[in-house]
């Protein structure tokens, strides 16, 4: 296993092990899941200061965990960031001519390089297991809702079009003129709820995924900490990157790992899923939907 995944695995057992943190040391624990890279830099001082905490804080939270202590519990995030994660070695070099090259040279750099980033760090988060574990579930529920507002609900809305090329059972919420909790009154244990926000948390999101907790939904949460109310309360939880230069978060990874989700629902699936598709796309070409290329 490589330290990249040891120090996952930490931020898993963060996350699992939350409410039996003291209110202190969630403090602690939500500094770490927001800001994992710190934790290999920083001695415990350093680290409690940017917390706003005491140091014997971490400590104690380390060892709630099953750490000796904090240099026990820092040690897989030193090792990953002295091993690298870079993947293209030219990619800086890239980069940098790109900043060089004009006026606004220096956005372009800036957004190519976090959406890039944001991808990487994205699935560098995420296993195969964890993917295919939600698509099963996804693939044996009854129906599916997506639900995700303001940008998120175009991208809910996206991923519930594609993948009603070949699945009847997806939909996005809220529909036009509902809410996402009358949207979800009949729902129960037979459905899934996939539910999408990041920081500032929209409520209706986290208020849907606490009525659909209620009802006994399993829930596929995304957002952008491990300490968000919606990895805390999902079944199915993936952290992804949404750092941008901009002033809104980046939606490319969300995209990005939605596409990735269905593909695994479809690889899970069974063999009629692909007749459906291949029908759907035929009878676009016989409705006269797609222009015809020049022979």
């Amino acid at each position: 296993m490589n330290d990249t995944n040891v120090s996952s695995i930490v931020l898993n057992r963060l996350t699992e092990e939350w409410d039996a943190l003291t209110p202190e040391a969630q403090k602690a624990a939500r500094y770490v899941l927001e800001n994992p890279t710190d934790v290999g830099v920083s001695t415990v001082r350093e680290i409690a200061e940017a917390a706003n905490v005491k140091p014997n804080t971490f400590v104690r939270m380390a060892r709630q965990v099953g750490f000796d202590g904090y240099e026990d519990f820092r040690a897989p995030f030193r090792d990953a960031i002295r091993r690298g994660t870079v993947s293209f070695p030219d990619r800086a070099r890239w980069l940098q001519d790109i900043g060089k090259s004009g006026e606004l040279g220096g956005l372009y750099a800036d957004m190519v390089g976090a959406a890039i980033r944001n991808i990487e760090e994205t699935f560098g988060g995420i296993s195969e297991e964890a993917l295919k574990a939600a698509a099963t579930d996804i693939w044996n529920s009854r129906q599916i809702y997506t639900l995700g507002v303001g940008v998120n609900n175009s991208n809910a809305r996206n991923f519930t079009y594609l993948a009603s090329t070949g699945m009847k059972q997806f939909h996005a919420i809220p529909r036009p003129g509902s809410t996402a909790i009358d949207d979800l009154a009949w729902a129960d244990e037979q459905d899934v709820l996939i539910a999408i926000t990041c920081h500032p948390y929209r409520t209706e999101v986290i208020e849907a995924i606490k009525l659909a907790r209620e009802q006994g939904m399993t829930v596929v949460g995304l957002s952008d900490s491990p300490a968000s109310p919606v990895i805390l309360n999902a079944n199915h939880g993936f952290v992804v990157a949404a750092d941008t230069p901009q002033f809104f978060p980046s939606s490319v990874s969300t995209i990005a790992l939605l596409e990735t989700l269905l593909s695994f629902v479809i690889a899970v699936s069974s063999d009629e899923i692909v007749e459906r598709v291949e029908r759907f796309h035929r009878r676009r070409h016989q409705l006269g939907l797609y222009a015809e290329e020049p022979e």
